[in-house]
Parts: C-alpha cells; sequence; structure tokens
C-alpha cells in the first residue's frame, strides 16, 4: 500500500484546513486510515481514524468536535477536515493504515504503512 498525502500549508488561528491522503496499491478495503501529527520534539500523535469499510471512525480528545474524518472509496481517498484550528494543532500529519482492532488505532506502532507527511501550521 502506498499513501500519499497532501493539503497542508499556513492557515490562521480559527481557520480550517483539509488533508488528504490517496491510496494505492493493494486492495484497501480490509484497512484502517488513521491520522497522526508529530510536532518538533514530541513523539507522534493519534489524531483520527476510518475504517475503510463499513462504519467506526475515532478521534483524539483534542480534536473532537474540531475535526472530521471521513473516506471516498470510489477515490481511494481519505480526508482530514479541520476547523477552529489552534496553534497547537501546528505539526507534520501523517496517514497512515493498519489492518488491527478498533482499540489499537491509537498506537503509531501498529501501523503498517505511512504517507510522507504533510506541514501544518496555524498562526497566533
Amino acid at each position: 500500500v502506498q499513501l500519499q498525502a497532501s493539503g497542508g500549508g499556513l492557515v490562521q488561528a480559527g481557520g480550517s484546513l483539509r488533508l488528504s491522503c490517496a491510496a494505492s496499491g493493494r486492495t484497501f478495503s480490509n484497512y484502517v486510515m488513521g491520522w497522526f501529527r508529530q510536532a518538533p520534539g514530541k513523539e507522534r500523535e493519534f489524531v483520527a481514524a476510518i475504517r475503510w469499510s463499513g462504519g467506526g471512525t475515532r478521534y483524539a480528545d483534542s480534536v473532537k468536535g474540531r475535526f472530521t474524518i471521513s473516506k471516498d472509496v470510489a477515490k481511494n481517498t481519505g480526508y482530514l477536515q479541520m476547523n477552529s484550528m489552534k496553534p497547537e494543532d501546528t505539526a507534520v500529519y501523517y496517514c497512515g493504515a493498519t489492518t488491527v482492532v478498533f482499540s489499537s488505532w491509537d498506537d503509531p506502532e501498529r501501523y503498517h504503512y505511512w504517507g510522507q507527511g504533510t506541514q501544518v501550521t496555524v498562526s497566533s
């Protein structure tokens, strides 16, 4: 599986961005797509995840109510809509793919594939 993340950029606090993650390679239907972020000097942090086949989403508490994860199965592309952004959302955002159960969706060590990362900067 290859993942290609895009959509990062510079936005003011309170603004919005939408990240995309295009998947290619093998059939993606058995996977979960997750979004993580990593700020300088910090560990990679879970943001959100979605089961590709059927329903099921999960969010970090820090983004609940502000971020929305979604998917377009026909395009094999996942999205992370980020609203009401804060300076603390500044990080490199990565999309990943895993087949693990729901309880492990927030563990970056359990992801098998990663995209290249896209920088998101929120100015105050």
